[in-house]
């Protein structure tokens, strides 16, 4: 990427391995992610390809099995009295991790709203405990602002709210208030891993315009973690897509979904719903994701790609330029290879999401 502001994150060949019963789990290889202020990331790819354990990483709450290899994540934050400071997560204690930056300044929303809050517990107090003891207020300026929170995700009767459980919820409403719990601290970077999986379509969109709307209020980074290329459409400016803990493409949402390059990304946007598509039957990527307890050589998803060149088989292909903005991950791309058109269905449907106004629209 080309631009010049100072990155919030930056995670650079990042490689992480989990010992398992059956053998060292190679899952992350190689992974760098770049994300600048204001700017909304969306990491995507199939289940079991690395997007939610990258996330956990740079929250410092991976697995206890987990072991980082190699790589950096480089974090950048300003400091209460103004000074900007650099960390690198990885370098940090976890008691460090969990009064400096866990909450406070980098926040995280489960797709499982259930999962994140405590049953015993009511909603008020669930709000205001980090309140308490990130920001060090007193209870009533936290109370105060637990109800602002609830009413700012559009939970009505507020006041009445902050004494119930949340078992008294509806699925949307709990995940506002994981939201609420979320935003409490004033992070200035929010990951959001699955955040709308358990709802119904109705109340997805109003999650997804309700963290628009506030990342716009506030200003802040948003990384969403989704294998929904219909939730990166609505909300992304920039896109990394992950295969077998690889990043194979990445650049702007325009770039990915108008110009894909990576064949992986080609059978991603196939696999979307369209109600214009000639296909009969919804298309899927052929074959199953790589088992990464037994590394082969060459590119991963070469097994599944049906546009695979001899070299996929021996070496992993290294990052290709597009554009300032565009890179992939393909034998394809290199100025040797033969020239292979993206599939007529595909670019049949890009025309068509051209024509009907776009991405966003």
């Amino acid at each position: 990427m080309t631009e010049t502001r100072e990155k919030v994150l930056e995670i650079r060949d990042l490689n992480i391995t989990f010992n398992t019963a059956a053998g060292p789990v190679h899952a992350i290889r190689g992974v760098d992610i770049d994300l600048y202020p204001g700017q909304t990331l969306a990491i995507v790819g199939e289940s079991g390809s690395g997007k939610s354990v990258t996330m956990k990483a740079a929250m410092g709450i991976l697995a206890k099995n987990a072991k980082v290899d190699k790589g950096t994540i480089l974090y950048t934050y300003r400091q209460d009295n103004g000074n900007v400071k650099t960390v690198d997560i990885l370098k940090m204690k976890k008691q460090e991790l969990r009064y400096h930056i866990n909450g406070k300044r980098i926040a995280m929303i489960f797709q499982d709203p259930m999962t994140s809050l405590n049953p015993t517990m009511t909603i008020g107090k669930q709000i205001t405990e980090g309140m308490l003891w990130h920001k060090r207020a007193n209870k009533t300026e936290a109370w105060r602002k637990a109800v602002k929170l609830l009413e700012e995700v559009g939970i009505p009767e507020p006041e009445k709210r902050m004494k119930n459980y949340p078992h008294q919820f509806s699925g949307g409403m709990r995940q506002r208030v994981v939201i609420a719990i979320a935003l409490a601290c004033d992070p200035d970077l929010l990951i959001c891993d699955e955040p709308t999986t358990a709802l119904d379509v109705t109340i997805q969109a109003k999650i997804l315009e309700l963290i628009k709307r506030i990342q716009k209020e506030r200003g802040i980074s948003v990384i969403y973690i989704t294998h929904d290329l219909g939730v990166v459409a609505k909300v992304a400016d920039y896109v990394d897509v992950m295969y077998a803990g690889k990043i194979v493409e990445k650049g702007t949402v325009e770039d990915i979904f108008y110009d894909p390059r990576h064949p992986y990304t080609w059978g991603l946007l196939s696999a979307m719903p369209d109600l214009d598509t000639s296909d009969e039957r919804l298309y899927t990527i052929p074959g199953t994701p790589p088992n990464l307890l037994r590394e082969t050589p060459g590119d991963a998803f070469a097994p599944r790609n049906k546009y695979a060149l001899k070299i996929d088989k021996r070496l992993d292909p290294p990052m290709f330029k597009v554009s300032d903005t565009h890179y992939a991950a393909t034998w394809l791309l290199h100025e040797r290879a033969p020239k292979v058109e993206i599939p007529a269905e595909l670019k049949a449907r890009i025309d068509r999401m051209l024509k009907g106004g776009g991405v966003n629209a």
